[in-house]
């Protein structure tokens, strides 16, 4: 196996950007911050309740109410992939999200069971931004 595809891509959107707590996760696997752009207009962004450190939920929407969410794009070797994804905790869950560009990448969804006690921020756009407005 090359290098080249030996490596994943990886779209975080809340605890895991630059500068947030759970960051170093990607860090300590020498993830590499190829960009940061947005989803496709598909998502609605929530605050998770009761959930430390804070985390936000990533819901594809199949109706018209979706948004473009602001994320980070990643990329991993396989193994890190890995290892980062056997340690994810419920509700989230890593799914193929689209961007905005047309492209998929795997990346972070929650599962809808957490919804109706969850916070609705898609209005904010991005993850901190609805940090920004606490």
């Amino acid at each position: 196996m090359t290098a080249s595809t030996n490596m994943i891509t990886l779209a975080v959107v809340g605890a895991h950007l630059t500068g947030q707590p759970l960051n170093y996760q990607l860090q300590e696997r020498n993830a590499i911050l190829l960009k940061t752009c947005q989803t496709a207009p598909t998502y609605r962004f929530y605050a998770l309740a009761n959930i430390q450190p804070a985390k936000p939920g990533l819901v594809k929407v199949i109706d018209a109410s979706g948004v473009g969410i602001e994320v980070e794009v990643w990329q991993l070797s396989a193994e890190g992939f890995g290892t980062f994804v056997a340690a994810v905790p419920p509700p989230l869950v890593i799914g193929t999200l689209d961007l905005e560009d047309g492209s998929s990448v795997k990346g972070f969804l929650c599962e809808p069971y957490v919804i109706p006690d969850a916070q609705d921020i898609s209005h904010y756009g991005s993850w901190r931004n609805y940090l920004a407005s606490l």
